[in-house]
């Protein structure tokens, strides 16, 4: 599966790099010499330099030479080839397309309604869970989302006593 790494800014000195706006959490692994990237319009990108410039990432790409190559790239959204089923380091990473579309169920087992979204948030994420009663956003911690089973598409979830009103029946 295809999914959104980064997207190319301005061009950097004469040479073809150019700045990278970061939408991974791997770029050592997405944006890594050798890689291969796609574009919107399925453009093939192979990344021949990476490196880090105060603080931000310049990448140089297999055939653009120069400044104005890399110019008529700037805002192109890149793609890598992603098997999101793959096993991960940590057991509890998951692919935000892994979780949407996930039921979800209070630890009785009533149904409580369907994740739609994850928003990434700098100090959690959220779940963006539709219910009957409209739209419940659940900090995605353990305390509230104790049990993720990606292969059922079930989510056990705890919500705050806030939601208590809201349920599927």
């Amino acid at each position: 599966m295809r999914l959104l790494v980064g997207r190319i800014g301005r061009a950097h000195g004469i040479l073809g790099e150019a700045t990278i706006e970061l939408r991974t959490d791997e770029p050592e692994n997405r944006f890594a010499v050798g890689a291969t990237l796609f574009t919107e319009t399925d453009k093939t990108l192979t990344v021949v330099s990476g490196r880090v410039h105060n603080g931000i990432l310049l990448l140089g790409f297999d055939g653009i030479k120069d400044r104005n190559a890399i110019e008529k790239l700037k805002d192109t959204l890149m793609y890598a080839e992603v098997d999101i089923d793959a096993p991960s380091e940590d057991p509890d990473d998951y692919h935000v397309l892994q979780l949407i579309g996930c039921i979800t169920y209070r630890e009785n087992g009533e149904k409580f309604g369907e994740v739609t979204d994850v928003i990434n948030l700098p100090g959690q994420d959220l779940l963006a869970i539709k219910t009957e009663k409209g739209e419940v956003l659940i900090p995605f911690v353990h305390q509230l989302v104790p049990t993720v089973d990606i292969k059922e598409k079930r989510i056990v979830v705890n919500p705050p006593e806030i939601f208590g009103d809201i349920d599927e029946n």
